[in-house]
């Protein structure tokens, strides 16, 4: 396994839409991530084994001093070898070197080791309104 790391690197709508349906669960969309990444956010990363995209994250930020985890995303095959947590470094990296102050995540209870042990996350408290 020689997996490479692109922040902001080039990516197929069809590639990460593959990838969510694997990482959430449900059927494969036609959403345009490039549209969507281009506009909204600070960057992403991907990373990619040979051809295959099997990780990805997006970083959208409000456009100063907070940014964001959405979406990280690693192909059950590729699990529990620490792509996901190099991607959160990069991320985390990007955003300090853009001038960001904070980098905020919001993951389930099954997802605490990942974001706080392996990653580095500290917990708060947070509010959500839920539609």
């Amino acid at each position: 396994m020689d997996v490479r790391y692109t922040w902001r690197g080039e990516f197929e709508n069809a590639e990460v839409n593959a990838l969510h349906a694997e990482g959430f669960g449900h059927r494969v969309l036609e959403d345009d991530w490039s549209a969507q990444v281009q506009r909204y956010s600070l960057g992403w990363v991907c990373a990619r084994d040979g051809d295959d995209l099997i990780g990805w994250v997006n970083v959208p930020w409000d456009g100063g001093v907070h940014a964001f985890i959405l979406d990280t995303l690693v192909a059950s095959r590729m699990r529990r070898h620490g792509i996901g947590r190099q991607m959160i470094v990069i991320a985390s990296e990007e955003a300090r070197a853009a001038g960001c102050e904070a980098l905020h995540v919001d993951f389930g209870p099954e997802l605490t080791s990942f974001y706080i042990e392996a990653c580095g996350f500290t917990p708060t408290p947070a509010g959500l309104m839920q539609f």
